[in-house]
């Protein structure tokens, strides 16, 4: 984009496209009011007051319409805004676009209403990567702690790490400056101040693994021989007839996948039967293929064998393949036999004995923290600025515990604000920004 286009009139259809009640066309920039003027049946419009009429084009009517008037600053990129909510289907919503556009403005790119609601100083970058995560979410717990960030949760946060960085740095610079006037801070102050910003620190990071999990979700593959019931547990997981169960061996010749939201986004997959065997069929093979694929690719594997014939070598071979991968071992049908082994979950998919147990099992395994407790989220972006903004203050706290010329150890201090300006996004490159609001749609 160049520097002209930055200040251009903008629009798009801020809805998903489709038949529905109510399209969104989003309009924002110091055009608006003129466009809305040209295509409104009703001239005057004040700001935050909703205006009801028309959208014509000469005299022709084209829908029906809410209009919202949003003066700058007081609009969500900080810029005059006008959104026009029409009736929700498809031609409708186009219609009323390409009048917009053929009354001056231009389509937005890529998140280029939160790019400007950021560029105009409406919310820091943390903030607007929030917006991402909250329309992208895959669960309630995401969209709930996306929200967080909304709000400025971590953007606070960071502003009281910083300040408090920035106070030690004063502190060091008027020493160096000022030396007939100020004394330099002694060094247990700044050992002190380092540590307590270094732990700040540690504390988001420490979040990290929670928010990588809910952002990407989690992989769980169910494996085994078959006819041991794969997918009569994928079925019964999902609590929907999903998948085909027969009593003949190789039923699942694909990979089945679905979506579960137990706070973590979940991928379930069922494989086909792992088994060898010359006598397989092509197609088979092929589904077996895929089964060892998905086994590999997958955060955990659960494991079924038949709890009544017990476990043989089919199954301990491919229990084999699990060695290096995180997996629970099944023993399903244990509604035929009395046998328990230990480190064993036993279960019956015909009478749902150990199905709740299992639920909590494979949250207990995949989350071994609670999203509840998760503060701050994180993206990887956000967690290589803050590890580096650590690493710098480290080097300055070895150099205080040292003694060096605090001179010297200012220059880390200097570097460590730098990182954390670029998570808020106070210092950043052209190539990062359009790298961040390229993941967003268009509309946002």
């Amino acid at each position: 984009m160049n520097i002209l286009q930055e200040f251009d009139t903008i629009t798009a259809i801020a809805t998903p496209i489709g038949t529905g009640g109510v399209g969104v066309i989003r309009i924002s920039g110091d055009d608006s009011f003129d466009i809305i003027h040209k295509i409104f049946s009703k001239k005057m419009l004040d700001a935050g007051k909703i205006a009801h009429g028309w959208i014509v084009d000469g005299d022709v009517k084209i829908d029906e319409v809410v209009v919202l008037p949003f003066r700058k600053p007081n609009s969500y990129t900080g810029e005059d805004v006008i959104e026009i909510q029409c009736h929700g289907g498809i031609n409708v919503v186009r219609n009323i676009l390409d009048l917009v556009l053929k009354n001056g403005a231009r389509m937005a790119e890529r998140g280029e209403f939160t790019k400007r609601a950021f560029l105009n100083g409406k919310m820091d970058l943390s903030q607007a990567e929030a917006v991402a995560d909250l329309i992208h979410s895959k669960t309630k717990q995401f969209a709930r702690q996306s929200a967080k960030n909304l709000a400025g949760v971590l953007a606070d946060k960071i502003a009281e790490i910083r300040k408090d960085i920035f106070e030690v740095l004063s502190r060091i610079v008027a020493g160096i400056d000022f030396p007939e006037d100020v004394k330099e801070p002694d060094y247990s102050y700044l050992i002190d101040e380092f540590k307590k910003a270094i732990s700040k620190i540690d504390g988001i990071l420490s979040c990290a693994q929670a928010s990588d999990i809910m952002r990407q979700g989690v992989k769980i593959a169910i494996a085994g021989k078959p006819n041991v019931g794969k997918s009569s547990l994928f079925n019964t997981l999902l609590n929907v007839e999903r998948a085909i169960v027969t009593d003949i061996a190789g039923t699942t010749r694909d990979v089945l996948k679905e979506n579960l939201d137990w706070d973590v986004a979940i991928t379930l997959i069922d494989t086909a039967g792992i088994r060898d065997n010359d006598e397989v069929e092509k197609v088979e093979k092929i589904g077996i293929e895929y089964s060892k694929q998905s086994v590999d690719e997958a955060d955990l594997v659960l494991f079924l064998y038949n709890a009544q014939t017990g476990m043989n070598d089919d199954d301990i071979s491919i229990l084999e393949l699990l060695k290096d991968k995180k997996h629970i071992i099944i023993a399903n049908k244990c509604d035929l036999t009395c046998e328990r082994k230990p480190d064993v979950f036993y279960l019956s998919t015909v009478t749902k004995e150990g199905m709740e147990e299992l639920k909590n099992k494979i949250k207990q395994v995949v989350c071994d923290f609670s999203l509840d407790d998760t503060e701050f989220i994180t993206n990887k972006r956000q967690q290589d600025c803050l590890a580096k903004a650590k690493e710098s203050l480290t080097a300055a706290l070895g150099a205080a515990e040292y003694g060096e010329l605090q001179d010297l150890i200012s220059i880390d201090v200097k570097q460590s604000l730098l990182y954390l300006d670029e998570l808020t996004g106070e210092v950043i490159t052209d190539e990062i920004l359009n790298n961040i609001f390229d993941h967003f749609c268009i509309g946002k």
